[in-house]
């Protein structure tokens, strides 16, 4: 979509319409602002020709209309006075609530987009594009109730206004005034394009700092600190390559600006003196019509600036409604239902999925796992394992074909009540830079204390837990950087633990651990897959020899499925996997053990 400044600052201010009683009054406040400006210069032009005029007309008459004049004069400087109270008080509080609640809904809208979008758009753009287009949004709305709106109005209507005083010298302001604006037309106009490398350079910045900063171990043990700073200035160098041309044209302007403004004080003294001497116009007329050229130079100046302004935030801008606008290709259906009570039942019939549109990632998946079973998915990396189990809590939908739980199609029930029912853990350790406590939480956030520390001994967390400084207050760092491995997966299986899930799927869900932690882990699966549909996606088959159900990936298809005993039974390729790895396992620990299976687990592991 293309975003033009009447779009973005349309855009912008719809996002008022919450607050649009504020608003209202705002409009009205800054109407009285635009038009005290305009009747100042009368009244002062009254009062000239009042005094000009007095000696014929007389004191008393004189007195008369000089109360006159003076009071309405003290009205309106009385009604500006709380106007600009009014405004004051109010419009930067609107800007300050609306940026943060800008804030709020970007924050909330990319929370939801597809993880496929995620994975194609760094973090550090993200970040930029939220702090940066919520504030612009906020300048943009605070410098509309300050001094747009009542510019706008004093350029639009007033100005024209002026016609019933005078045509020849509001002829002459209106045709100096329009030039001003050509000229910052063409100004924006020439350097749109320009101002848009700039902020693709400012994006890489962010891009390029966010990942040096996210991988600050790898730049510090590759010694490539100065190579990261040398590409930073770079980058920076390209930056301001592309920045100075732009500031050099509104460098132009500024000063065409000012001269503009000595050549109208000009020409409205010089006209209106000529029309002075041929008696077409009082002094107080010229005096008026000085006033108001006075007065629009500031209001252009104001024009520039808000133009200038708006011109450097229009990329940034466009970007913050460009994220808004992307919608996530996996939604509520319209009419979408929360799920009943989940027994776990889970049927794949006909899967077919695809990223692309020409490769199949899945074909033809189809299988059944009943409530309490566990399933187990193996192949190759890259045969479709992920992908399955990344449809059932719909990361993507299928192009074709059927996921039921209980028999509802999942397409038909709401994604809060899909994924509440699933409980994943990852095969990388996914944490929040917050409290153990916090992390234990993300799955259930109303658990207590003895919850967590329950879910915590099953997953044989609570040890290590109650070593840290502040026990389950302890702040783990960015991604659990101040945990192991092993510390950081037996929190990711707490967590679930603690969200108790009818469906399970166990990504991996002990390749971090150690012999002896994971021969402990094994109890604390055994516990919590008792009763519930658990999946399991494992490359270390022994790890799987109590699984109900074996389905064998390969290039996205399922080419065997039995139990791990008949599998192995016959020859296929799930027993040439078997071989590879127990061969690998007989080379690296030496004789097998009584069951012929190199240090399998005894057969009720996971």
């Amino acid at each position: 979509m293309s975003y033009t400044f009447a779009s973005v600052y349309a855009r912008a201010l719809g996002m008022l319409r919450p607050v649009r009683g504020l608003v209202a009054t705002l409009v009205g406040a800054n109407l009285l602002l635009a038009a005290i400006p305009f009747i100042d210069p009368i009244l002062f032009g009254r009062a000239i020709d009042l005094l000009t005029h007095a000696q014929t007309r007389g004191a008393e008459a004189t007195f008369h209309d000089g109360v006159r004049i003076f009071g309405l004069w003290a009205a309106v400087g009385v009604g500006g006075i709380l106007a600009r109270i009014l405004v004051s008080l109010h419009a930067d509080r609107l800007a300050h609530r609306q940026r943060l609640g800008a804030t709020a809904v970007f924050f909330a809208h990319v929370l939801h987009l597809h993880l496929a979008y995620h994975r194609s758009s760094h973090s550090g753009r993200m970040l930029k594009i939220m702090l940066g287009g919520s504030d612009r949004l906020f300048g943009l709305w605070l410098s509309m109730f300050r001094e747009h709106l009542s510019t706008l109005v004093a350029l639009l209507v007033l100005m024209p206004m002026t016609i019933l005083l005078n045509w020849q010298m509001a002829s002459l302001l209106m045709v100096l005034t329009i030039g001003s604006a050509l000229l910052t037309a063409y100004v924006t106009r020439r350097t749109l394009a320009a101002q848009g490398e700039v902020e693709a350079y400012n994006t890489a910045l962010a891009e390029r700092a966010g990942d040096a900063i996210s991988n600050v171990a790898v730049v510090q043990s590759f010694g490539r600190l100065g190579a990261e700073m040398r590409m930073m200035r770079e980058v920076i160098e390209r930056l301001l390559s592309a920045q100075f041309p732009v500031l050099n044209w509104w460098a132009v302007v500024s000063v065409l600006q000012g001269a503009a403004a000595t050549i109208t004080v000009i020409s409205i003294f010089a006209l209106g003196a000529w029309l002075n001497l041929k008696g077409e116009v009082t002094v107080g007329q010229v005096v008026t019509f000085m006033g108001f050229a006075a007065h629009l130079i500031g209001r252009m100046d104001q024009v520039v600036g808000f133009v200038n302004s708006l011109f450097m935030d229009l990329h940034a801008l466009s970007e913050y409604f460009e994220v808004l606008d992307t919608e996530s290709a996996v939604a509520d259906r319209p009419g979408a239902r929360p799920l009943p009570p989940v027994r776990g039942r889970v049927e794949f019939e006909e899967v077919c999925f695809s990223y692309d549109g020409r490769r199949d990632a899945l074909a033809d998946i189809t299988f059944t796992a009943e409530p309490g079973q566990t399933v187990a998915l193996v192949g190759e990396t890259g045969a479709g394992k992920s992908t399955a189990m990344g449809l059932l809590h719909r990361q993507d939908d299928p192009q074709s074909g059927t996921i039921r739980i209980d028999g509802v199609d999942i397409r038909d029930a709401t994604l809060e009540s899909l994924r509440a029912n699933i409980g994943i853990v990852f095969q990388e350790s996914m944490l929040f830079f917050r409290s153990i406590a916090d992390n234990l939480r993300v799955g259930k956030p109303d658990a207590t204390d003895a919850e967590l520390e329950q879910a915590a001994r099953l997953a044989c967390a609570h040890d290590f837990i109650q070593r840290q400084s502040r026990g389950y207050q302890t702040r783990i760092g960015e991604r659990g950087a101040t945990l192991s491995g092993g510390e950081r997966q037996r929190l990711s299986i707490a967590r679930v633990l603690l969200k108790n899930p009818p469906i399970l799927i166990l990504d991996e869900a002990t390749s971090a651990l150690d012999a002896a932690t994971e021969a402990l882990v094994q109890q604390a699966f055994r516990n919590l897959k008792r009763g519930r549909t658990t999946f399991v996606i494992a490359h270390r088959l022994v790890t799987i020899r109590d699984a109900d159900l074996i389905l064998v990936f390969q290039n996205g298809r399922i080419v065997e499925r039995g139990t791990f005993d008949s599998l192995a039974r016959q020859g296929g390729f799930f027993a040439r996997l078997m071989s590879t790895q127990f061969q690998k396992v007989d080379v690296a620990a030496g004789p097998a053990e009584p069951n012929g299976l190199p240090g399998a687990p005894p057969s009720d592991s996971m």
